[in-house]
């Protein structure tokens, strides 16, 4: 099967997570994207900071992080800082349908790039803009990461218990949301260029991507003048409703109960244990008590055996994965949803398929994520046409290579 966006080039800016995983949805279908790194200023997924130690032990390469966002794309190294490769980056958006970033505004003006540099050497270029907070506004030059832009959304002041503290969803679940409106930003955009045959400059702010998962919030404080409180797992129009633990280390189930025919079916399950228990105003009256019973029975059962048979009743239930389950599971498993590729350095490793699929199989993943500057001949000698001494006058004066550099002094 052909993919979907084979002949598709994108250059890819990006650090990090949220750009990385934007470009890498569109690699996933085919595109042809090319990383740009440096070898002082590389993707800070390798690593914060570079130190002699690491580099000799081949750091930069061991990324987890890194090696999961950048598969099926090819790299090479630039000094956007040089003049020359300042032009050869330039050179190679003139082959490129789109380019994508995610650098803290102000970042791209300070090298002598935007939208117009680009678009004087191609004119139907997509640049898809990614910083934090947007590209206008007071916040637009503003530092973030994933972290600060959870926060400046307002997701954690509804999540975890009352007596604590705003509770993050995820160390940077603002990069992971930002990396599919990205992806999806940019299918819009390569839709509207071939149809319209013009590009565009597509501004992202990750921190208003993220807004739409507080909505709840947000409609409640307009409507009543009081934000909604933060009840940890907990509902205010359902119960029982929550994790209890099973069998096992660490082992637990979530049992949601939403309706009166599915409390029915758990009482009928469990037996004189929930009996003492009336209809919902009961029991979000007796909300602790009822947890306590519920977490008495469920405590020697095994997780995934009870869920098949709630399940089986109707009931919403499923037993929370760790990381082992997920990459054991069965389901999964018969789905071919985890693809192993054996990468430099790091070996065989597990890459998750994209969530979708234009048929019964997963895309195919083609190649692991690339090494630092893996690509340069192959894209600046054979793309650009750059001749082997040129190449190597490129490396002598360090506007490419294959290995990290200690910052220099400039």
């Amino acid at each position: 099967m052909t993919a979907p966006l084979e002949g598709i080039r994108i250059v890819d800016l990006s650090m990090g997570w949220a750009g990385p995983l934007a470009a890498r949805h569109l690699a996933d279908m085919g595109a042809d994207i090319i990383k740009v790194e440096s070898c002082e200023r590389f993707d800070w997924w390798r690593s914060w900071e570079a130190t002699p130690e690491w580099i000799e032990d081949d750091g930069a390469e061991k990324s987890t992080a890194f090696n999961m966002v950048n598969r099926n794309k090819r790299n090479v190294t630039l000094d956007l800082e040089d003049s020359e490769g300042r032009e050869l980056l330039l050179r190679l958006i003139a082959t490129a349908n789109a380019v994508v970033e995610n650098y803290a505004g102000g970042v791209l003006e300070k090298l002598d790039l935007n939208y117009e540099t680009f678009k004087a050497v191609r004119d139907d270029i997509i640049l898809l803009s990614m910083p934090a907070f947007g590209s206008t506004g007071p916040w637009q030059t503003f530092r973030a990461y994933g972290s600060t832009v959870e926060h400046s959304s307002g997701l954690p002041h509804l999540n975890g218990n009352a007596e604590d503290a705003p509770t993050m969803q995820h160390v940077a679940l603002g990069d992971a949301v930002g990396g599919l409106n990205g992806a999806s930003a940019l299918l819009v955009a390569l839709r509207a260029q071939a149809r319209f045959g013009r590009g565009q400059f597509v501004d992202l702010s990750q921190s208003e991507g993220l807004m739409v998962l507080g909505a709840h919030g947000v409609m409640e404080f307009a409507a009543n003048g009081e934000p909604p409180a933060r009840r940890g797992n907990a509902v205010a129009h359902a119960a029982p409703y929550g994790t209890y633990p099973c069998q096992g280390d660490d082992a637990w189930i979530l049992i949601q109960i939403e309706n009166e025919t599915a409390w029915l079916a758990l009482v009928d399950e469990v037996g004189d244990t929930l009996a003492t228990f009336g209809g919902l105003e009961d029991r979000l009256a007796r909300r602790g008590a009822l947890d306590e019973a519920l977490a008495a029975w469920t405590a020697p059962q095994d997780a995934q055996e009870l869920t098949r048979r709630l399940q089986k009743r109707s009931i919403a239930a499923m037993a929370l994965s760790s990381a082992s389950t997920v990459l054991n599971d069965p389901h999964l498993g018969a789905r071919g949803f985890w693809q192993w590729m054996d990468r430099a350095v790091v070996g065989n490793q597990p890459n998750p398929s994209p969530p979708y699929r234009a048929g019964p199989d997963p895309f195919e993943l083609r190649t692991p994520a690339p090494t630092l500057g893996q690509h340069n001949d192959e894209v600046l000698g054979g793309l650009l046409g750059l001749d082997p001494q040129k190449l190597e006058r490129l490396r002598d004066r360090g506007v490419i290579g294959n290995r990290p550099r200690m910052p220099s002094k400039r």
